[in-house]
């Protein structure tokens, strides 16, 4: 009797625990899809059973051309005046674009991004910038962009005020005050990019293709477009394989170079005029806030000083018509005094207001945008550019044309 039992509660227990194990085995399957560790890359057998696969984009990339902003100068009499300092502004011209260019780059959205010195260069769309207000306490852009068809996809300003506490934190070390102006301005760029399906985006890259042959041939290439005013429309395309298209293309592989390395040149600018512009911007930012106090305080002196004044006044003509009153007097005579006084301290107070006006100008001065003269080399051609980014890019374009017209008239057979 006693073995059966045994023998029974050694069966109970055995279906016990098999009843345990499928049930910890369906609980495993039901907390993890695919049968391994809920974190942490997965064995090769689980891809192979998933069968992974990548979604590639067959979304084409356009490339951008961001030329050097426009540093929103005002009349030369007028810098003064505004508070601006015009060796500052083309600096930050260029700077203002090296800005939009990084942040619109980190969003993985677009082709190759280039700054250039002026709107006629090779892209699919333009980002034109102005300078509206930068005075290290806030700045403010204005974007327009076209695309390469002339079409204006959007004009927008962007501002932003830098918070008092900005500089001092440490985490901000190393980071340029103005970047959130950035990168909203590329969050917006690329949610205007959405309206836009593959199909007109590869007609853009199209047009592109054509619009630069035209730039060396047009006779070749303007039967494919069609002008009406500013805008331009695709009306056909030559074929791959068209010898004048093989060749604009190897042309511009080359203008493509050229304006790579020039990124590297206004980089190189950038990165020497970084430290000096951040002590700028932090310099600024207390001046002009250190500005306006002594303004507003200036302001107010002079109103209680002239109210005292305009009291003691009264207080004195009252006093000649009525009864005299030494005490009375007296007052008016104090109160005539401490009128005075706030006034001299309003003029002194404006005098501070000058000095730091005077020191922001100092800061501001003796920045500009100069490329060092290069020589430059193609197929045993060689090309010496000099003066600023501008007129080495325009002797540049000359340089390929006159390649072009070299390669386009094939050698005389003798």
């Amino acid at each position: 009797m006693v073995g059966s039992r045994s023998l029974n509660s050694f069966v109970s227990f055995k279906k016990a625990v098999a009843i345990m194990v499928s049930c910890t085995l369906f609980l495993s399957a039901c907390g993890t899809t695919g049968g391994g560790p809920m974190v942490g890359p997965a064995i090769s057998s689980e891809l192979d059973e998933k069968k992974v696969t990548v979604t590639q984009t067959t979304r084409p990339g356009l490339d951008v051309i961001i030329p050097v902003f426009d540093p929103g100068l005002p009349a030369e009499e007028d810098y003064a005046e505004e508070g601006i300092w015009p060796e500052l502004r083309r600096a930050e011209a260029s700077h203002f674009a090296l800005m939009l260019k990084d942040e619109l780059e980190k969003t993985n959205k677009f082709g190759a991004v280039r700054v250039t010195p002026n709107k006629h260069a090779t892209g699919d769309i333009y980002i034109m910038g102005v300078i509206d207000e930068s005075d290290g306490e806030s700045v403010e852009i204005s974007l327009e962009l076209y695309d390469i068809s002339g079409e204006r996809w959007f004009s927008k300003s962007f501002d932003h005020t830098v918070n008092e506490q900005f500089h001092n934190n440490y985490r901000n070390k190393g980071k340029d005050a103005y970047r959130p102006v950035f990168k909203e301005a590329a969050a917006y760029i690329v949610e205007q990019l959405e309206d836009y399906s593959a199909k007109e985006i590869e007609s853009l890259k199209n047009l592109t293709a054509v619009r630069f042959g035209a730039n060396f041939s047009e006779e070749t290439f303007a039967q494919y477009l069609e002008t009406d005013g500013d805008s331009v429309t695709l009306i056909g395309m030559p074929s791959k394989d068209d010898p004048m298209l093989v060749r604009t293309k190897a042309i511009r592989v080359r203008d493509e170079l050229f304006i790579d390395q020039m990124q590297l040149q206004y980089e190189a600018f950038d990165e020497k005029m970084r430290e000096s512009y951040g002590v700028w911007q932090k310099e600024s930012q207390l001046e002009v806030k250190a500005a306006s106090d002594a303004r507003m305080k200036s302001i107010g002196q002079a109103v209680v000083g002239a109210l005292a004044i305009g009291l003691a006044i009264a207080a004195a003509s009252s006093n000649s018509n009525n009864n005299y009153s030494f005490g009375k007097d007296v007052a008016a005579v104090m109160a005539g005094i401490g009128g005075g006084v706030l006034l001299s301290e309003s003029f002194k107070t404006s005098e501070e207001a000058r000095f730091h006006r005077e020191a922001l100008e100092e800061l501001g001065k003796s920045i500009d945008i100069e490329l060092a003269p290069q020589v430059v080399e193609f197929e045993k051609k060689t090309v010496e550019l000099t003066g600023n980014a501008n007129q080495q890019f325009s002797q540049w374009r000359e340089f390929l044309k006159e390649i072009y017209r070299e390669e386009a008239i094939p050698d005389k057979q003798l």
